[in-house]
């Protein structure tokens, strides 16, 4: 890449947008599963006794519905990130493209 280019893209508006906004949200989307993966395991850690309790009269315990629900969070936002990539961070990537390659 010709270092002109690359500085011509570093200083283009849409760029500083689309690396803000990208920014913004892997940052927020990585806070939520620190938050949800370490809470799990202080929960595991601290809090045995509840999360050994059964569920009813069957022999799951809430283990394992926090634990399915950490699995979960994760596919769920994953899934947040890849659609906003597909559709907005596209966007304005191919607006960048077509704005810096005049």
């Amino acid at each position: 890449m010709e270092a002109n280019l690359a500085v011509r893209i570093a200083a283009h508006p849409t760029y500083q947008k689309l690396k803000s906004t990208r920014s913004t949200l892997g940052w927020w989307l990585a806070a939520a599963m620190m938050v949800v993966y370490y809470g799990f395991i202080v929960l595991v850690a601290y809090f045995k006794p509840l999360m050994s309790t059964r569920i009813g009269d069957g022999v799951t315990t809430w283990g394992m519905p926090i634990g399915l629900f950490v699995i979960v969070f994760t596919v769920v936002i994953t899934a947040i990130y890849v659609r906003r990539a597909n559709s907005e961070f596209d966007r304005l990537s191919e607006e960048l493209n077509k704005a810096v390659m005049k």
